[in-house]
């Protein structure tokens, strides 16, 4: 059995908080000024309760410490920004801050996204973690998020990620085997897959009207046809297949732009003109060769009518 030894207690002082406090500012009132800005990183610190009467605080930066517990930040109900990145948390709940923007809980030892609540909140990171599931992620508490990321985990699945105004998901070096839930991110442009456990490209849908870009590389994905559930996807520009088991079929680069004549660049090389018209021809031939196929089914299916009515 692993014992985790605890940190030795470190509280913070009034010397390490003076060395820390910058950037006076009026207060939101406009009668006073104060410090609206604290920074100390590498300090080992435990406990930070000090700060419970710095309200004015709103840029505070605790990173490389020994945090286990942020409940002494739920006074400071000023704060736009946050950075908490590796410390010894476990969970990212915290008390609802009316202002708060941006968050970054970076290699911490959180395991799941309950209890993130803070409704003007636009960026938040969990890089880094042991999260297993997105599941907790609520849109209703935070319908103001534009960017997520969660890269470094151990997600195996996207099933929870209802974010209407989410613009970049950040997936990443994750277990994902499958794409679950994808229809309520409407507004997504950016979508960062690579480095998971992926073999098919089920789970994309036509509601992800503004997906621009989306990189799959180094997933499971051995056949270029799984590309064509692709073709949901009304805005995609850009697409990374590097490092796939597809990658290897012959005329790979041709074969997804017949598929998608609309993409801009296949793993970062734009297609060029010759390779357009060639595609285009390709699909041309094919959709001739398909309807010259129906065509020679539907005569013999009359020939054979016509001989039973005999």
């Amino acid at each position: 059995m692993r014992v985790v030894m605890e940190p030795a207690p470190c509280p913070l002082t009034e010397e390490v908080l003076k060395e820390g406090l910058s950037l006076l500012c009026k207060t939101s009132n406009g009668l006073a000024h104060a410090y609206v800005k604290f920074e100390a990183k590498h300090k080992d610190l435990t406990d930070i309760s000090l700060l419970e009467g710095f309200i004015h605080l709103r840029y505070v930066d605790l990173s490389e410490n020994k945090l286990q517990d942020l409940s002494s930040l739920s006074s400071l109900t000023n704060l736009l920004w946050l950075k908490v990145d590796g410390n010894l948390l476990t969970s990212a709940c915290m008390q609802e801050l009316p202002y708060l923007q941006i968050i970054s809980f970076a290699r911490n030892r959180i395991k799941d996204v309950e209890g993130i609540a803070h409704p003007r909140l636009a960026k938040l990171s969990l890089e880094g973690n042991k999260i297993q599931t997105t599941l907790g992620l609520s849109h209703g508490q935070l319908f103001s998020l534009e960017t997520l990321e969660l890269r470094g985990n151990k997600i195996e699945s996207t099933a929870g990620l209802s974010l209407p105004k989410l613009k970049d998901l950040y997936l990443a070096q994750n277990a994902i085997q499958s794409l679950e839930g994808l229809e309520g991110l409407g507004q997504l442009t950016t979508l960062h897959l690579r480095d998971n456990q992926l073999e098919t490209l089920d789970g994309f849908c036509s509601s992800m009207k503004c997906l621009q870009y989306l990189n799959l590389r180094n997933n499971g994905i051995s056949s270029v046809q799984e590309v064509a559930k692709l073709q949901v996807l009304p805005t995609l520009q850009a697409l990374v297949l590097l490092d796939n088991p597809c990658c290897d079929e012959p005329n790979y680069r041709l074969e997804v732009l017949v598929l998608l004549p609309h993409l801009q660049r296949l793993d970062k090389e734009p297609f060029e003109e010759d390779e357009r018209a060639e595609a285009n021809k390709i699909h041309q031939d094919r959709l001739e060769e398909k309807e010259g196929t129906e065509g020679s089914l539907q005569g013999t299916e009359g020939s054979l009518q016509g001989d039973l009515s005999e």
